[in-house]
């Protein structure tokens, strides 16, 4: 594990909780994105299994997984969040073999980022061997269920221009029947270094793939086979572009800029058979054909710029630092859902009739003002203040057919003004205190502010989550020994949900309001030793560890034609525990890492529900142990070859019950599978 500097380029990290993962020196399934090998030494990280390793679905201090949508995402300071203001998710699927380092900043660094409750997770690619004109990289891996993969790299240098460019592309049948993926990712990059003090990047990276999606299980089902499939029609297809161009310009020794312009394009399309598993998907009587399936279009057209600058000065006898910046989002998603596609079975976006049931607009302008000032008050003692301000609106038009066009939201004010402090102490070279405290805030997402039916409601005064993260954390090494400890709080107000209410003739219906107030306290634990012994044997343990204990502290849910109050009920998927152990085994070229990841059981909705519903929608989710192994052998610089084992014990289990996409019920997670790679680096 290593940390960032307290001040990099533009950004400051002194006084934030923060963790790099360097993928070049793990034993981790890259391939397949196995999220609890990736960041097993990341206290807290909980790991949502969705979509047989097309993506990573992570969060961190008790927040909802779902692709990563309580994180600012990026690669190379790129935002990949879709559609910040409508669908925070990231349907761009990064291929793990072009990236270097995973660099995560907890949620008080906020104010330098902008929304989300998470903070901020970058992904740093691969530059390539600088120091040679010419480089090439391929990362070949087979594996169980019909595994293919392969990624391929080539970087050149002529001259003050950088070239890099890779393609990837996977093939995977999955652990469940009529589970299949193709994916493909290209990227291309242009680095121009006019000088020691300016450089230039042209950069446009994409990924698509298609998913077959197998369905929900009932729990009856998971229990018979947790292999089998209740859908064989359904699939997923997200196609994204994402065009950068970034300037850095060290204008003074002192003085540093930055400017991003950067846009996601693209789509999200869905054909599902959107029921739940107590409905079979077979063939009717009478037609003698499937049903139709829905049809759902997404198409994102975000654009961003940022504008920040560092500037360092002399206060008393030590230097400090402050960061100015300017971030403006543009963002356009165009929404069709609820079409009626064919009664097939192949992937097939045509509709059978033209009408779409929902067909809306969300079009967000967001103004972001953000400053920061890090004060060094002795040698190993500073103090950051922070400030920012959002400004925007989301303007929501279109047509619902069951639904009167005049009752439909069609504005939403963004207005938050944001604060933060931290501090951070070194009393040693190796030894260090941080702590601080950041407001932030989350958008509420496209999908609570639209009708289901014609008896839901909207509130016309329904507004964007806010809160507030705080931490106090150590973190150091001594001799063989390497910790960081931090607790904290995540304060999250104006949660999402939907209460029942009755109009003036008494007719019961639905309301989507904010319905409550939630508090998560915990503390994270990262403790490794390493012992180097004679004959070139190296031996590492290590500890990941979160306890946590996330609670509505005040709030009302939904339940038939009631409302229930579900102050003091646990917040649903927030294990109280995460702990991920390992042990690594290093002898000349090889090394073997044995991990055991463990997670309590969660609910899956705040009324606590602890019986399975028919569907298996809601209801505990059991407490799981995996067991995963990995080995690499550096035969050299040039040749590299990587084994995972992963669930050696072929654990049955499941991480979440979702309610929404892909569909309410259980989702089984792989069983025990394996892949073998071959890295070759000329």
């Amino acid at each position: 594990m290593q940390r960032l500097e307290p001040i990099v380029g533009t950004y400051i990290y002194a006084g934030k909780k923060n963790e790099v993962i360097s993928l070049q020196h793990i034993d981790a399934n890259i391939t397949e994105k196995t999220g609890r090998q990736i960041f097993a030494k990341i206290p807290g990280i909980f790991v949502y299994d969705m979509e047989g390793g097309n993506q990573i679905n992570i969060s961190a201090r008790g927040l909802d997984p779902h692709r990563g949508w309580e994180f600012n995402l990026r690669k190379d300071g790129i935002i990949l969040n879709s559609d910040m203001y409508a669908y925070p998710a990231s349907h761009y699927s990064i291929p793990m073999e072009s990236v270097e380092r995973i660099e995560l900043v907890r949620g008080t660094g906020s104010l330098q980022y902008g929304a989300q409750f998470g903070g901020m997770l970058n992904y740093v690619s691969k530059q390539g061997d600088t120091s040679r004109p010419l480089g090439f990289e391929t990362y070949n891996t087979i594996g169980s269920d019909n595994l293919l993969s392969t990624y391929n790299s080539i970087r050149v240098k002529m001259g003050k221009t950088k070239y890099y460019a890779y393609f990837s592309k996977r093939s995977r049948d999955g652990y469940r029947k009529n589970e299949h993926t193709d994916y493909d990712a290209e990227g291309i990059a242009m680095t121009y270094e006019h000088s020691e003090k300016m450089s230039l990047r042209l950069e446009w990276a994409r990924s698509n793939y298609l998913y077959r999606l197998p369905g929900p299980l009932t729990d009856s089902m998971f229990r018979e086979d947790p292999t089998q499939a209740s859908r064989g029609r359904n699939y997923f297809n997200p196609a994204i572009n994402i065009p950068s161009f970034t300037l850095k310009w060290n204008i003074h020794k002192n003085t540093k800029i930055q400017f991003v312009s950067s846009a996601l394009i693209g789509v999200r399309n869905s054909i599902l058979f959107d029921k739940p598993a107590t409905m079979d998907d077979t063939i009717i009587a009478s037609t003698n054909e499937y049903a139709n399936r829905q049809i759902d279009i997404d198409r994102f057209n975000s654009f961003t710029q940022e504008l920040r600058l560092l500037q360092s000065y002399t206060l008393g006898k030590h230097q400090s630092h402050l960061v100015v910046g300017m971030q403006y989002m543009n963002n356009a998603l165009h929404r069709t859902q609820l079409g009626k596609g064919s009664a097939g079975t192949d992937f097939d976006l045509n509709l059978v009739d033209p009408v779409w049931g929902r067909n809306l607009y969300f079009k967000t302008q967001n103004i972001a003002l953000f400053a920061e000032n890090n004060f060094t008050l002795l040698k190993n003692l500073s103090f950051n203040l922070g400030a920012r301000f959002e400004m925007g609106e989301s303007n929501m038009t279109g047509k619902i057919i069951y639904y009167p066009e005049n009752a439909i939201p069609v504005s939403i004010p963004h207005r938050f003004p944001l604060f933060g402090a931290s501090i951070d102490y070194k009393p040693t070279e190796q030894i260090n205190f941080y702590g601080g405290f950041s407001q932030t805030y989350r958008p509420m997402l496209f999908k609570d502010i639209v009708p289901g039916s014609l008896f839901e409601k909207i509130d016309p005064n329904i507004r964007d989550a806010d809160g507030y993260n705080a931490e106090l954390g150590f973190r150091g090494k001594f001799l063989f020994l390497q910790w960081d400890i931090t607790g904290f709080l995540l304060q999250y107000n104006n949660r999402f949900g939907t209460l029942a209410l009755t109009d003036s003739l008494g007719n019961f219906y639905a309301y989507k309001t904010n319905i409550g107030n939630s508090l998560t306290k915990g503390l994270e634990i990262f403790l490794q030793a390493n012992w180097t012994l004679p004959h070139k044997n190296q031996i590492s343990i290590f500890t990941s560890t979160s306890i946590m204990d996330g609670r509505y502290s005040d709030g009302k849910l939904k339940l038939g034609n009631t409302n229930v109050d579900i102050s003091g009920n646990k917040i649903e998927s927030v294990p109280d525990i995460i702990s991920r152990n390992g042990m690594t085994y290093q002898y000349s070229k090889l090394s073997i890492t044995l991990l055991y990841s463990y997670t309590s059981s969660t609910y899956a909705d705040a009324l606590n529900t602890a019986l399975p519903n028919p569907s298996g929608s809601v209801g505990l989710v059991p407490s799981y142990g995996i067991v995963d192994m990995n080995l690499t052998y550096r035969v050299s610089k040039s040749l590299e070859f990587k084994t995972s084992i992963n669930n050696l014990t072929n654990e049955q289990y499941f991480t979440k019950r979702p309610m929404f996409y892909p569909g309410p019920g259980v989702w089984s997670s792989d069983g025990a599978n394996g892949t073998f790679s071959i890295v070759i680096r000329l």
